[in-house]
């Protein structure tokens, strides 16, 4: 998980990246987007995290929003299991894609 300063943000090191249907924003190679999780219990959380964090990192995003603790997570998507140490963009997760939130 990446954190910027926000002299980095007042300096305009950021830009919005436009076509090919991929939104967020950009700064070089990392790209910030907003997933969408939900349990089907009637909780739905939207998360910003960069393409290169760690499912890991979602959780505990995810956890910070919703109170729960971050290793009671499984995130699906299908009848894929999304491990922990693999990153959001090797398993392409786009900007606005909805996974499945389940606690173990």
């Amino acid at each position: 998980m990446r954190v910027t300063s926000t002299s980095g943000l007042a300096a305009g090191n950021f830009r919005i990246r436009h076509g090919n249907g991929c939104g967020g924003v950009t700064q070089g190679s990392v790209t910030m987007i907003e997933v969408v999780c939900n349990d089907r219990l009637g909780k739905k959380v939207r998360v910003k995290c960069n393409t290169e964090d760690s499912i890991r990192d979602l959780k505990k995003l995810i956890a910070a929003q919703t109170g729960t603790r971050w290793d009671k997570i499984v995130l699906k998507k299908w009848y894929t299991i999304f491990k922990d140490h693999v990153t959001l963009g090797d398993y392409e997760i786009h900007d606005g894609m909805n996974l499945e939130l389940y606690y173990q």
